[in-house]
């Protein structure tokens, strides 16, 4: 996944929130991994955006771009309570599997996981790598 990559494809829950940071010029994933708090906060103000969906959002947009992966992914993870590269990192596998399952039971999808151990290790080890570079 390329850092530089459109936010395209958002899920319809996001709706206001992509408007909000097309209207800003805010169009990458990358650009919206750097916004502060203040951004956030102004971009929310007098708009239908939740400043909850767009700290969600930057969380999926650190995934992305620190790990590379596909904003599913990366959806799925901060959606299942593992919203950094910190809790990734310090997560074994058997937690991602279990905690992304949950999830998945949660909101009744009758697909097959999509996590198994090797996907999670796989995450695991590149949260793992990118928290040796910082």
């Amino acid at each position: 996944m390329q850092n530089d990559q459109p936010l395209a494809d958002l899920p319809q829950s996001f709706r206001h929130e992509h408007a909000q940071l097309i209207t800003a010029g805010i169009t990458t994933w990358i650009a919206l991994k750097h916004l502060e708090d203040k951004q956030l906060n102004h971009l929310a103000k007098d708009s239908l955006a939740t400043i909850r969906n767009l700290k969600r959002l930057r969380g999926i947009a650190a995934l992305v771009c620190d790990l590379k992966l596909n904003p599913a992914d990366a959806a799925l993870l901060v959606h299942s309570g593992l919203a950094t590269t910190k809790a990734l990192a310090a997560a074994n596998p058997d937690d991602v599997v279990s905690q992304t399952g949950r999830l998945q039971r949660q909101l009744n999808s009758n697909q097959q996981s999509l996590v198994n151990l090797v996907i999670a290790k796989k995450w695991i080890k590149l949260a793992q790598a990118r928290q040796l570079q910082n």
